[in-house]
């Protein structure tokens, strides 16, 4: 299917491995024009070298530290304009409320929770006035499946969906779309370290992470084809009255719950 984003300017944060990678990597083949942002050159090198050989991508790569102050406007003064950008950069470490040490649990919101609201801040003012524009911010399921072991997470993904839901619910009088993804368990290596994390604080023994696997639906986590691929049709005029919506790819695991 022919998404119609050939020659769309795609910003993407943390775009150096995992979910990110695999964003843009659809989107590459989309034939859109791509700028990849993360901490790591080396990596995004890399990253850009493939695409540009694989699918003869145009792509920029502009290393940077987002949780830095200002950063989401100098990127933006250095990349201009977008058509669609994808808030993908940030990861929240798994623990409970006394595992998670009130430093990480700040550290790791500056970059995810706040990092994304700047950046919507920064690109939503440039959308409006270039015309219109999408956001896409990539979230996860542990904001709508509260988890008393994932507490900084859970806390901080529901934020970011009632954010993306207030901000999207009017976008569209600017002629911009603002949605959400929910990933659920996804394989990459940040699954296995939650899932290590996990094991610690259900057994007292992180070598016993594989038993958790049988827990997830298919007994596997999700591949990351099938959350990049969702983001590219949200992204796309295909999906043109969506908006304000949060979209859940997990396999149901967010919704099995039961009355009885």
């Amino acid at each position: 299917m022919d998404l119609g984003l050939r020659g769309r300017r795609v910003l993407i944060t943390g775009a150096s491995q995992g979910i990110g990678e695999g964003i843009a990597e659809v989107f590459a083949e989309e034939g859109a024009i791509l700028h990849l942002t993360a901490r790591s050159a080396d990596k995004l090198e890399a990253i850009a070298g493939r695409l540009r050989k694989a699918h003869g991508a145009t792509v920029s790569v502009w290393p940077m530290d987002l949780n830095e102050k200002g950063a989401p406007e100098r990127l933006a003064a250095t990349v201009g304009d977008v058509d669609v950008l994808i808030n993908n950069a940030g990861v929240i470490p798994g623990g409970n409320l006394f595992s998670t040490t009130d430093e990480t649990w700040r550290a790791n919101w500056e970059l995810k929770v706040y990092g994304y609201i700047n950046m919507c801040r920064t690109y939503y003012s440039r959308m409006k006035a270039a015309g219109g524009g999408v956001i896409i911010n990539d979230i996860g399921n542990a904001g709508e499946r509260y988890d008393a072991d994932y507490i900084a997470g859970t806390t901080g993904n529901a934020s970011l969906m009632a954010f993306t839901r207030a901000l999207g619910g009017r976008s569209l009088d600017d002629n911009i779309r603002v949605v959400g993804v929910n990933p659920g368990p996804v394989d990459t290596s940040r699954i296995y370290k939650l899932l290590k994390r996990r094991a610690v604080d259900w057994y007292g023994d992180e070598s016993r992470w594989e038993e958790l696997l049988a827990t997830y639906p298919l007994k596997r986590p999700a591949k990351v084809r099938e959350i990049a691929d969702l983001m590219a049709f949200l992204a796309s005029d295909r999906s043109g009255y969506t908006t304000g919506a949060i979209f859940t790819v997990d396999g149901g695991i967010a919704s099995r719950s039961s009355i009885i």
